[in-house]
């Protein structure tokens, strides 16, 4: 199945494959992500997240099936491709002997970019992401998130049309990984750049415009954050109360809701349940000391959908060797 995109698809991937061996680690995958957009790939550990990833950013070769990137092929047009994406991967990939400066200057020099126009994009680059006062300074120097938006900076001095992310925030604290987003956000809204990212933090792929969710190399979901939690179902709410057996009845009888006992509370599933809670409350001679209301999360999508639970933690060991040991395939 192809997920459509509503906008201007710059990334357009059909059957998309690949075996290691009797290892199926990507299995026909089809998708579009628009123009503009910020799309989201979230999986389990082992999923196909990264091997994904590196055959759409050219680093591995698949099996079968193909994908476009600005129009490029992927098997094809490889150096077109390259010239059109920025990557931001998962495991640290600046010089810290170097500058930022330097660190950014030998990158625009093996994409070609002209003095003129990088000189201009040094300063446009590195402001965007607050570091052009740092710019002489040593990498070494850096906190681990000033090292990861210096990695986004560089990713954006050759005038890319897509920004890959693989992981980006992983192992920053919770401010740093809050503030990384705001500069993602602002490269969205200022530059109209488009996004593919990974990620394991939940809170994070709520920014997504759209999220495919993979499984055993399967695409299994894909829809707007808020239309996947909508599959999972029914609000959760849990009420103590003077009178349980009370209350218990009136759900039933009133409402045709069904409470379970939880420890010392109430607790059952209703939609739309902050519609619900109020006329619950208005009914005569309910006496409710205490109600909480929790709506499903992605983290209740994922685990409907694959039963397994995501953990903030690195992807899988697996999949980074696969894509290191075949990051130097360039057929």
């Amino acid at each position: 199945m192809l997920y459509f995109s509503t906008m201007k698809p710059l990334i357009r991937v059909e059957n998309l494959t690949k075996k290691f061996g009797d290892l199926t680690a990507v299995d026909g995958v089809s998708f579009e992500v628009g123009q503009g957009e910020i799309f989201g790939f979230l999986g389990p550990n082992g999923a196909g997240k990264s091997t994904t990833i590196a055959m759409l950013t050219t680093l591995l070769l698949p099996t079968s099936g193909g994908a476009r990137i600005n129009g490029f092929d992927v098997l094809t047009d490889r150096d077109d491709v390259r010239r059109s994406i920025g990557i931001v991967f998962q495991d640290p990939s600046l010089d810290d002997r170097l500058t930022a400066e330097e660190n950014l200057r030998f990158h625009a020099r093996l994409y070609g970019v002209a003095e003129g126009d990088y000189r201009r994009r040094l300063k446009e680059v590195l402001e965007l992401v607050e570091l052009w006062d740092r710019k002489d300074h040593i990498v070494r120097t850096f906190s681990g998130g000033m090292k990861r938006r210096l990695e986004i900076a560089r990713g954006l001095i050759h005038y890319p049309k897509l920004l890959f992310l693989d992981e980006p925030t992983i192992g920053l604290d919770p401010q740093t990984r809050s503030h990384l987003w705001q500069y993602v956000l602002k490269l969205k809204r200022e530059q109209q750049m488009t996004i593919f990212m990974t990620t394991h933090y939940m809170q994070e792929a709520e920014y997504c415009d759209r999220i495919a969710i993979i499984d055993a190399g399967r695409i299994v979901a894909l829809d707007t954050p808020e239309d996947l939690k909508k599959t999972v179902g029914n609000d959760s709410v849990v009420v103590t109360a003077d009178d349980h057996l009370k209350i218990k009845e009136l759900l039933q009888q009133r409402f045709g809701i069904t409470a379970k006992d939880a420890a010392a509370a109430l607790e059952f599933g209703v939609p739309n349940g902050e519609s619900f809670l109020p006329r619950l409350l208005a009914e005569p001679g309910v006496k409710i000391t205490s109600v909480s209301l929790r709506k499903p999360t992605l983290d209740d999508v994922f685990l409907l959908l694959t039963g397994k639970a995501i953990r903030e933690q690195d992807a899988s060991a697996a999949d980074r060797m696969r894509s290191h040991a075949n990051a130097r395939m360039r057929h």
